[in-house]
């Protein structure tokens, strides 16, 4: 469900341009047929990828351990219920890495949704994602 027009973060609009450098085609903020807003999505091969910010996370007090909220599980719980794939790049995760890192950790989370990498030789290539490539 949506509670108010999305508002995308700079980290939503850094995930999304290194998604459209990997040649993955999204839309950003995807309304879905039941009325949830998606950060970035397929709608056609109903994949998703949450950036999930502070607000989606509780802190263990214990441990110190970022721990998904209960909102944002609950709405992952719906949208594979409805047949997305789906999955979430975490601010913490991201904030950390260095950009071959993230480009490495994008195409893992491209791949946890079914746009699977095949490696050949030198390039990599993605299912469901259009890509030129010279004739050898």
């Amino acid at each position: 469900y949506i509670r108010q027009d999305p508002a995308p973060s700079q980290l939503q609009g850094d995930v999304s341009a290194m998604l459209a450098q990997l040649g993955w085609r999204h839309t950003a903020e995807h309304r879905t047929a039941e009325g949830f807003s998606l950060d970035l999505a397929d709608p056609q091969g109903k994949r998703a990828m949450e950036v999930d910010g502070p607000s989606h996370y509780l802190e263990d007090v214990a441990s110190g351990e970022r721990v998904g909220n209960g909102s944002t599980g609950f709405k992952a719980r719906l949208l594979r219920a409805y047949g997305w794939e789906l999955t979430n790049v975490p601010f913490f995760q991201w904030d950390r890495m260095t950009k071959p890192e993230r480009r490495e950790l994008l195409a893992d989370k491209l791949a946890e949704i079914g746009v699977f990498r095949e490696k050949k030789e030198e390039r990599t290539t993605w299912a469901g994602v259009v890509q030129s490539l010279p004739p050898r």
